[in-house]
C-alpha cells in the first residue's frame, strides 16, 4: 500500500470514529429517557394499585410518565402532592 492509501483509510477510520461519538451521545439520552419514561409508567402503576385502597388514583397518561420518567422518584411524589392538593 502506498502511504497515501493509508493515510486515507487512517483518515477515514478517524473520521467514522468521531462521528460516531457525536450520533452516539443523543441516542443514549434517548433511549435513557424512554425506559425512565416506561419505569415511571409502571411506578405510577404501583402507586394506583395501592392507592386503590384509599380512593387514590393519579391518571396514567404520557405526560405523568415522562414527568416521573425525568425526575424519577421525586416525580412520583410530586404528582402524589399534586394530586392531594387537586
Amino acid at each position: 500500500m502506498e502511504l497515501t492509501n493509508i493515510l486515507i483509510v487512517l483518515g477515514c477510520a478517524i473520521a467514522f470514529f468521531i462521528i460516531g461519538k457525536i450520533f452516539l451521545f443523543p441516542i443514549k439520552k434517548i433511549l435513557k429517557l424512554v425506559f425512565n419514561t416506561i419505569m415511571g409508567g409502571v411506578l405510577i402503576y404501583i402507586i394506583n394499585i395501592v392507592g386503590a385502597n384509599f380512593g387514590f388514583h393519579i391518571g396514567l397518561n404520557v405526560i405523568t410518565s415522562l414527568i416521573v420518567g425525568i425526575l424519577g422518584i421525586p416525580g412520583a411524589i410530586l404528582l402524589v402532592i399534586l394530586q392531594f392538593l387537586i
